[in-house]
């Protein structure tokens, strides 16, 4: 959900061979689910099954890698043909759903960061026949529009989770920095945390894909009202940006955030970020394309196509950090 740089479409296939299979059992500790030993051995499991997975994201984000290499690592796994494509332009991402379905794709994973814009498209998707889950975005409109499930995190949830954190530090007047204006999901992230701090909490709205105006205008807000003693950011590489912002403005507020990479581990580790909440984006990807393969294969549906199936939140502290660093040092948290 995260927006850092320029527009772009990125597009990546792979068929997987038997090599493919073998090196995602043996590194990735991973199983093929269903199917006879032969298919397990050779890969092939999926039919020549294509998937296409489509997101929001823009150019030069970690948070999109892990959840592309959760994706790849279960297309491995299923024998899937798996094509990543994103815009973070709504229009062109439903675009990118209608080429899908004109590929004749055997199931496509989409993110609903503005539902509305991807109706039409993801309509045009399940009249063709192609089955469709979301992920990421879009909690509280999948079901309605239709999709077989939803893998993810309740943003609302999360909010209100981080909110009570804030409490409990006894932290009294938050800023919750939006770096995507409409997003459904980031907005209801700061929406939980209003709902919850007993504190005041305030949004503001930056833009996102220019990280120097970020950081500026995060510590153009600190020096302008000094009561805020928090600032809460909606992903990891704009925790980091207000760790400058709060040196660059002479604030004592502390930061916390949404969302983990490599790097916010070191800033956790340091005390230069309280704490991030992990949505576990490789598990989101993993997820989303091995439901469409379990769907196909067995008919299976997660959550009963009624239930999202949550992916977080997961608070990662000081307390807890050592059992998480190994895992977002080989890319999949």
């Amino acid at each position: 959900m995260n927006q850092p740089s320029a527009p772009h479409r990125l597009a990546t296939a792979f068929r997987v061979t038997a090599l493919a299979a073998a090196v995602c059992l043996t590194a990735a500790g991973c199983s093929v689910l269903g199917g006879s030993e032969s298919d397990a051995d050779t890969g092939t499991s999926g039919g020549g099954m294509k998937v296409a997975l489509i997101t929001h994201s823009a150019d030069g984000d970690a948070f999109w890698d892990l959840v592309r290499e959760g994706a790849e690592v279960a297309a491995a796994k299923d024998g899937i043909e798996l094509t990543f494509v994103s815009d973070p332009d709504p229009a062109g991402q439903a675009k990118l759903v209608r080429d899908a379905v004109a590929d004749k794709v055997d199931g496509i994973a989409v993110t609903l960061a503005k539902p509305q814009a991807m109706r039409g498209a993801v309509a045009e998707a399940r009249a063709a026949g192609i089955p469709v889950v979301a992920l990421n975005s879009g909690i509280d409109a999948w079901s309605a529009q239709g999709l077989l499930g939803y893998f993810g995190q309740d943003e609302s949830v999360a909010g209100r989770a981080l909110g009570n954190e804030l409490d409990a530090r006894d932290a009294e007047h938050a800023l919750c920095v939006i770096h995507e204006r409409g997003n459904v999901a980031v907005e209801a992230r700061c929406a939980g945390v209003r709902k919850a701090f007993g504190g005041l909490t305030e949004n503001l709205y930056v833009d996102g894909t220019d990280m120097d105006s970020v950081t500026g205008a995060i510590a153009a807000k600190l020096r302008q009202d000094p009561t805020i003693d928090e600032v809460v950011t909606l992903g990891a590489q704009f925790a980091l940006a207000a760790v400058d912002s709060v040196d660059e403005s002479g604030s004592k507020a502390k930061v916390a955030t949404f969302d983990l990479n490599k790097d916010m581990v070191k800033a956790v580790q340091s005390g230069d970020v309280q704490f991030a909440v992990d949505q576990q984006p490789y598990l989101q990807g993993y997820l989303a394309v091995d439901a469409l393969w379990l769907y196909r294969t067995n008919g299976n549906i997660s959550g009963g196509g009624v239930e999202p199936v949550l992916t977080g939140p997961a608070f990662v502290t000081k307390k807890n950090l050592a059992k998480i660093a190994k895992f977002a040092a080989n890319g999949t948290r």
